[in-house]
């Protein structure tokens, strides 16, 4: 097969091998590590088809770009290490006739725990995550970073990536840290905010995900992730806020 596949990993024991296993058909898997100290390590040596690279992480976009520097195919895809590609995916990977103007869309079913979450704005996510490194790549940005797809064709491809993103509450209160921190420091400088705009957008996230996207048709699960989008929202937006000042300070005394 002529396409390599990149997964970032940290500390993501509990997940990986159920990725890994997942793309046992895949002759070159970059699994990039930044810094395990679980049984990542140990799981992704376990499989012989893994080119383990050890490197630093800056940011989501600067990350991805250095891990698929390491793969031996053209064809580049992109797998979370707690992602798993679905036998009609991977049918469909080994058939098709990629065209190297086009990035390829993956449809993604989510889960919490063991639980597909069918609203929220979760389920049937098109996301981009096929190409070709010689023609693009990822931008620079820290978090919400995407493929560049300028002059280039967008196409969908018959099959799913299953996310299991969360296991227990307490992952998402760490991640909605962890992205919120790498907003506003990839946006200090940048954009304005101030506290209404923190609150506000919170405020609007919550109604969005768990009104108008009906996210409490999935139970209590969707109120969790409403409650989450709200909080990292506001923290996005109050930590940018936070940044901005002492960024004014700093300059006001150099001055």
């Amino acid at each position: 097969m002529n396409i390599s596949v990149v997964v970032l990993v940290k500390n993501n024991e509990d997940t990986l091998f159920k990725t890994l296993k997942s793309l046992k058909g895949f002759n070159d898997v970059v699994v990039y590590d930044n810094g395990s100290t679980d049984n990542s390590i140990e799981i992704a040596k376990s499989f012989s088809n893994v080119h383990l690279v050890q490197g630093e992480f800056k940011g989501f976009g600067w990350t991805k770009n250095q891990a698929a520097s390491f793969t031996k195919n053209d064809w580049v895809l992109i797998i979370d290490s707690d992602e798993v590609v679905d036998n009609e995916l991977f049918k469909t990977l080994t058939t098709a006739k990629l065209n190297s103007n086009t990035v390829y869309k993956l449809n993604f079913k989510a889960f919490y725990k063991n639980i597909q979450i069918k609203h929220c704005g979760w389920n049937n996510q098109k996301i981009k995550r096929l190409y070709n490194k010689k023609i693009t790549h990822y931008n620079s940005n820290d978090v919400h970073e995407d493929i560049i797809t300028d002059g280039l064709i967008t196409k969908e491809l018959q099959g799913s990536v299953e996310h299991y993103s969360y296991h227990t509450i307490s992952q998402f209160i760490k991640k909605a840290d962890h992205y919120s921190t790498l907003f506003a420091k990839n946006n200090v400088g940048k954009k304005n905010s101030s506290p209404a705009k923190a609150f506000f957008n919170g405020a609007y996230s919550f109604i969005r995900t768990y009104i108008f996207k009906r996210g409490f048709l999935d139970g209590y699960v969707g109120l969790i992730i409403a409650f989450s989008h709200m909080t990292t929202n506001f923290y996005k937006y109050i930590k940018l806020y936070e940044l901005n000042k002492e960024q004014k300070l700093l300059m006001s005394i150099k001055d």
